[in-house]
């Protein structure tokens, strides 16, 4: 009974990063703010408009002040990027338990409480898994690649890290904050602090309006991101196959020798156009190595700048929710 209260008062804080979902977000807060509504714990909604370009930052602002204490609006100065709004969110939250999810309705948020129920067992990240994705094929494909690279990568299996819909325990988004790095994945970065994790199944929607902000390129940078920014597994992916290649490099230039001592130099002389290619076989290898290593020394050059990670224009509204101290406890005002 008493572990049931407790699990009961836990407060929940719902972090949103919004970027041009004008025509989505007035049914997304409704629906949420109804889910928050049927729930027994105390709860707060976070709204980061990262930089939007429509009637999204009004939107908000108009929400907040129908929702005093309970909706707060943080608005950034331009476009950051969807993880470092929700770094921004988890800054303003003082939930116990922090769920993250988009604007876009794609993720319901009537599978909020799923979520949480989980997050009461005692877990600290509770990921979910997408049933029924409404997303074309592409996206699918894109997704499933992102996946296999990442639980390769960082030897966390997860079947679904593109799902923003996830909960995280206080003590993990304490520690996450303590990250200065300004490039991160947060589904990655939080199951580095994590000691028990989950999946769960959730439903998916299709979207009701607008387009997808993730196009092709940006998901080809987020690829980028993750590997460069998580893990040097990519640096020794190409030690590998650099060695591998000086060896055939090697061996082959030993089977030329032989059979030039025993074919004369006539027939060597033909295989020209072959060690052209492999001079180019190197020599892209060198380009790709050298490119990469660039993406690492340019992000080492990003980090000893210290800017900050965001910049906050302005802030509407509040919580009513306890304050928290510096171990994450709630304090009583």
């Amino acid at each position: 009974m008493n572990t049931d209260n407790n699990q009961n008062h836990r407060s929940i804080s719902v972090v949103v990063p919004v970027y041009n979902e004008e025509d989505n977000l007035k049914e997304f807060i409704r629906r949420t703010m109804l889910v928050l509504d049927g729930l027994s714990n105390p709860s707060e909604l976070i709204l980061v408009d990262d930089g939007s370009r429509d009637s999204s930052p009004s939107i908000i602002k108009e929400a907040s002040d129908q929702n005093q204490g309970r909706i707060t609006g943080v608005f950034f100065n331009r476009n950051y990027g969807q993880h470092t709004a929700v770094i921004a969110g988890f800054a303003q939250s003082r939930g116990d338990i922090v769920v993250t999810l988009d604007a876009d309705l794609q993720n319901p948020p009537e599978e909020i409480p799923k979520l949480i129920a989980k997050a009461g067992e005692g877990y600290d990240v509770v990921g979910s898994v997408r049933m029924g994705r409404q997303d074309t094929a592409f996206r699918r494909i894109f997704s499933w690649m992102i996946n296999q690279v990442t639980a390769k990568a960082t030897g966390v299996e997860m079947t679904d890290y593109g799902c923003m819909l996830r909960a995280y325990s206080r003590p993990v988004i304490d520690a996450i904050l303590q990250c200065p790095e300004r490039s991160t994945f947060i589904p990655v970065l939080a199951n580095t602090f994590a000691n028990r994790t989950i999946e769960i199944d959730v439903e998916h929607a299709e979207r009701p309006a607008g387009d997808s902000k993730y196009s092709v390129f940006k998901l080809i940078n987020l690829q980028f991101d993750l590997l460069t920014s998580m893990t040097t597994f990519p640096l020794r992916i190409l030690s590998f196959i650099g060695a591998v290649i000086s060896c055939l490099g090697i061996g082959f230039g030993i089977f030329l020798l032989v059979v030039r001592i025993f074919a004369g130099p006539e027939w060597a002389a033909q295989g020209v156009f072959t060690l052209f290619a492999i001079l180019f076989i190197f020599i892209g290898a060198q380009f790709v190595a050298m490119g990469l290593i660039g993406e690492y020394i340019g992000r080492i050059y990003t980090e000893t700048r210290g800017r900050p990670r965001y910049f906050v224009r302005t802030r509407v509204g509040g919580s009513d929710l306890p304050e928290l101290s510096a171990s994450g406890a709630n304090v009583k005002k």
